[in-house]
């Protein structure tokens, strides 16, 4: 049995589909995985140095990083109306000098909220779990929530600014590609990706067909506990472009590369 290294975040949406092809409830064709579980930001920059073989990326990473991983047509977090909330104590528009608190440099969400407004450059990296206290705090004027936080950051208090899944699909009407699942393009794990590609395919369609089988397994890992909560995320961002990207997801893909080469963020 080949054994693969592969990398994902502890969210709900990564943890509910990798769960059947990790704990063995799909057929892995002759594949073992062993999995690394990090904050995406982190796997972003880990995919810099090509440490896994197989990992979760941001889609603002996996476009700096094309000539090293190629793309899997599963997995991918991707959809409507499920963009990064940029959320302060009030509603109001921060200032071009405003603290903003990003949940990573190669996140999505910070590409996105660069092509919303490039004047907000006065950002600072941090953890995603830890933003909405350091807003409610007024370590920092507004911050970018991802994940799990746009259920719940009322609770802290806070506003939301701007929705920027929203702002994106008026923009393009397309859904907001977010996150991804690549593969390194060295000659070795290439040869897998067909392989990799059809468990992660079948991998999914467990999750989606058998909710509550992974759920312990995902409880163990997520930052909120609440079943509604996990549902909530899980519903929102599995869906069928996480079966398969389509054409629609594709030419969202191909939209965001776009305006990010446009404006030279790339």
């Amino acid at each position: 049995m080949t054994a693969l290294d592969i990398g994902f975040s502890p969210c709900p949406n990564d943890t509910s589909i990798f769960h059947a092809m990790i704990h063995g409830f799909v057929d892995t064709e002759g594949l073992s995985f062993m999995p690394h579980i990090f904050d995406v930001e982190e796997l972003n920059r880990k995919a810099f140095d090509g440490i896994f073989p197989v990992t979760k990326l941001s889609f603002y990473a996996w476009l700096k990083l094309k000539e090293s991983y190629d793309l899997i047509d599963s997995g991918a977090a991707l959809g409507y109306g499920c963009g990064p909330l940029l959320v302060g104590k009030t509603k109001g528009l921060p200032g071009k000098n405003a603290r903003i608190a990003i949940p990573g440099e190669y996140t999505t969400a910070h590409l996105l909220l660069k092509l919303w407004n490039n004047e907000l450059t006065n950002v600072h990296i941090t953890r995603f779990d830890k933003i909405m206290k350091g807003v409610k705090e007024g370590v920092y004027d507004a911050g970018l929530i991802i994940h799990e936080g746009r259920f719940v950051y009322q609770t802290y208090g806070l506003e939301k600014i701007v929705d920027l899944g929203e702002w994106w699909e008026q923009e393009t009407g397309f859904p907001i590609p977010l996150g991804c699942i690549a593969i390194r393009k060295d000659k070795k794990t290439s040869a897998l990706k067909s392989k990799v590609e059809s468990i992660l395919k079948k991998s999914v369609l467990f999750s989606l067909e058998n909710r509550y089988v992974s759920r312990e397994y995902v409880k163990t890992l997520a930052q909120e506990m609440d079943d509604q909560v996990i549902d909530g995320h899980i519903d929102l961002y599995v869906n069928r472009f996480t079966v398969s990207l389509g054409t629609g997801g594709l030419q969202a893909i191909q939209k965001l590369e776009e305006m990010a080469s446009c404006r030279n963020i790339l």
